[in-house]
């Protein structure tokens, strides 16, 4: 089979299930299928260092952080994150771009070479790979081809049973946890976390950002009964100075494994908020743990870009483009909104049906001028009405716009007409609109 384009070989991979658009039950997640796959490709997995990222919220950014300082000593260095904001080509990147044709089509005809067939019919449902399992096979297909030496893996969802958990990863991350994705992780802290721990390996260090006690209680279990090295980040780094500007975030980070005088280190990042100064301090100190240099640090930290966090787009109007979608990050949002722009906004808010809407508008407060509720595009399950009426729950004059398209274009408008920032969040997929919109 041949590719012409990466449109070709998108179209492709979702002719297969995929769970993004729909969750499956639990027992649909498992993991002998994208090991089979694996093995037909002869293992690219093993071929390259491996970092290994879970967790609720700050995965992406923690993996983009960390890839980018990788790169600063070696390279090509691979990332494979999820989900993509305009072209999925994004979620494979090498030395911090989006994978070329060059490298993905050829790599794309191996991954169906893996297939004992290219029609998803032909196979019993439990037997039909999905559209993530192909991804990851794809990713790694690419990471070969490029030479990559080392990668960082983020994982799609859990841990335990996610696709990318067939790894043999150098180190394990684990970002903030909170309650998502209830209905297939658990309805507990502990519960969740559990399912996250599931990444953590014999003998593998384990880095971990502050987390819940009952969080750290599951994880810090997890790697005795591993022998895993167990590094929590609270225990280990202070985070002191901290400034946080429009052009990003910045810090001196002091390591308590260090004598005086050499347990300091000052550090910027381009992406916005007190959660990234902890996810830098996260990659700093896996970073330090392998020898890589103050300055390379840094330099990584300054280079790494990822888009819809608290992305800050200047125009008429100043748009920022936020994909929160749990009540911590709708929080973490507004309270950047608050700091950085203190005349308040227009907010254009849009989440997936499954998502705590009316948790996630109680946040919000007098900071928000003008309100309307959309769909977040096509992609996801969304029921604008009941997030509209959970907005007019709490006080808010709603203006509901179904159409997304249209609600784009009349915020877009009031933001204008108000000189007002227009805040777009509730969902990845909805920036993703708002993005197109502004680059088309």
């Amino acid at each position: 089979m041949q590719f012409s384009n990466a449109a070709e070989v998108y179209t492709f991979l979702n002719g297969f299930i995929n769970f993004e658009r729909k969750h499956g039950q639990r027992n649909e997640y498992r993991l002998d299928r994208i090991r089979g796959l694996m093995e037909r490709a002869g293992r690219p997995d093993r071929a390259i260092g491996c970092y290994h990222v879970a967790g609720s919220k700050g995965k992406g950014s923690t993996a983009t952080m960390l890839a980018a300082v990788l790169l600063q000593r070696d390279g090509p260095i691979g990332l494979f994150t999820s989900p993509h904001l305009l072209h999925f080509t994004e979620r494979i990147a090498i030395d911090g771009q989006a994978v070329s044709e060059a490298i993905l089509l050829p790599a794309a005809v191996e991954m169906t070479e893996c297939l004992t067939s290219t029609n998803p019919q032909d196979y019993a449902l439990v037997d039909c790979p999905t559209f993530f399992e192909l991804l990851t096979l794809l990713a790694f297909l690419c990471f070969r081809l490029a030479g990559c030496r080392q990668a960082v893996i983020e994982v799609g969802l859990g841990g335990r049973l996610d696709t990318t958990n067939i790894i043999a990863p150098v180190a394990c991350l684990l970002t903030a946890i909170e309650l998502e994705h209830t209905e297939i992780l658990g309805h507990t802290i502990e519960l969740i976390a559990a399912e996250k721990a599931g990444i953590i390996k014999s003998g593998v260090p384990v880095f971990s950002s502050a987390q819940k006690e009952a969080a750290v209680q599951v994880f810090r279990a997890t790697a005795l009964v591993k022998g895993a090295a167990w590094h929590c980040l609270d225990d280990e780094v202070t985070i002191d100075d901290r400034r946080i500007d429009r052009s990003g975030s910045h810090a001196l980070l002091r390591f308590r494994d260090q004598p005086a005088g050499d347990n300091s280190l000052t550090v910027s990042v381009g992406l916005i908020g007190d959660v990234q100064l902890r996810n830098a301090a996260l990659v700093s100190l896996v970073a330090r743990h392998f020898g890589y240099t103050p300055s390379q640090i840094q330099a990584g930290l300054l280079a790494a870009k990822l888009r819809a966090r608290f992305e800050i787009i200047p125009g008429d109007p100043t748009v920022i483009l936020d994909g929160a979608h749990t009540v911590d990050s709708v929080a973490a949002c507004r309270d950047q909104l608050v700091r950085l722009f203190p005349e308040g906004c227009c907010l254009l808010f849009g989440c997936a049906i499954d998502k705590p809407a009316a948790a996630m508008a109680a946040v919000f407060g007098s900071e928000i001028k003008r309100l309307f509720v959309t769909k977040p595009g096509p992609f996801k399950e969304s029921d604008p009405a009941a997030i509209a009426q959970a907005f007019e729950r709490h006080g808010f004059a709603v203006q509901l716009v179904v159409d997304t398209a249209e609600a784009i274009r009349q915020a877009a408008a009031a933001a204008r007409k108000s000189h007002l920032p227009l805040l777009v969040c509730g969902s990845f997929y909805l920036c993703a609109e708002v993005a197109a919109e502004l680059t088309g």
